[in-house]
């Protein structure tokens, strides 16, 4: 299993365990929280159904990508990283937004300190993948 899998399946471990979480003070990591997210930042553009308006359809980035939704790539698009080279990109950074408290993620053995926000809406986006 390569380190991207472990640290997709680990994201995938912890949305699930904190969907089913009380309320207790941690992030919410889950794909509802994801979804109202979306509503407020992305709707407008990527369609109420995330098909697609005036910027492209969110709901086949598994489709595109042999059937595996491509988390990593989704949460860079989201927070801007890879599209810092890109100066006449349309989407906005969210990475310079507050994207709420960071959560450590484990990957191989090393922990990255993730945005629960960005993990929320990438569960959200994963949940509508036809």
């Amino acid at each position: 299993m390569t380190s991207t899998m472990r640290m997709v399946y680990g994201l995938l471990a912890a949305v699930s365990l904190m969907a089913c979480a009380p309320d207790n003070g941690e992030p919410d990591l889950s794909a509802t929280r994801g979804e109202k997210l979306y509503f407020q930042k992305c709707a407008s553009c990527h369609g109420v159904d995330g098909k697609g308006g005036s910027a492209p359809d969110l709901t086949t980035l598994s489709a595109q990508n042999r059937g595996i939704f491509p988390r990593n790539f989704v949460m860079s698009v989201i927070d801007g990283f890879n599209r810092r080279d890109h100066p006449n990109s349309v989407m906005p950074e969210f990475g310079n937004e507050d994207l709420g408290p960071t959560v450590q993620v484990e990957d191989g053995g090393a922990t990255t300190p993730t945005p629960s926000d960005l993990i929320a809406l990438a569960a959200y986006l994963e949940s509508i993948q036809r």
